[in-house]
């Protein structure tokens, strides 16, 4: 299998976290564009996604806020890049809504490719987390990459079961 992102692929600089899901791909895609759904699944538990925006074009918005057990509060805002329907979503959290540079960009800099590919009965999910360097990649690694995107998958697939 060839993904379209294997060209970006950087073990210095990138973390992915891939699985076969147990759901078609339409309905990963509407959990992932749906503010509605985003906010059941996307922060993981004990945490809670509070708020959530999505303007699903190029140049538009992708926001959500969550909020801690202690009662915080984080945001993260992001513009997508690409947009491909049932196959891909590209975000970034270096530029803001219309492509304009973030300059108080809440959260960690870096470039999300999530994709999405029938497999049999279900899908193979894939999401990169694409950094700038190999600090800001450790940095991510070190405060949870995989507990937390893969919490986070853990709960979108128990939706979606």
């Amino acid at each position: 299998m060839t993904r379209r992102d294997d060209a970006h692929d950087d073990p210095d600089l990138d973390l992915r976290l891939e699985r076969v899901v147990a759901a078609p791909v339409q309905r990963l895609w509407a959990a992932w564009t749906t503010p509605e759904h985003l906010t059941k699944w996307f922060a993981p538990r004990p945490f809670t996604t509070t708020e959530c925006e999505v303007e699903l074009r190029p140049g538009g918005v992708f926001r959500t806020a969550m909020r801690s057990p202690t009662g915080g509060r984080s945001t993260s805002a992001g513009c997508y890049l690409e947009i491909v329907e049932h196959t891909r979503l590209v975000w970034t959290t270096v530029l803001g809504r219309a492509f304009r540079p973030a300059i108080r960009s809440p959260g960690r800099p870096m470039t999300v490719v999530v994709s999405f590919e029938p497999d049999g009965a279900g899908t193979r999910y894939s999401l990169l987390a694409m950094h700038g360097d190999p600090a800001a990649r450790q940095r991510h690694l070190d405060q949870g990459f995989r507990e937390g995107w893969g919490t986070a998958l853990n709960q979108l697939e128990a939706l979606l079961a």
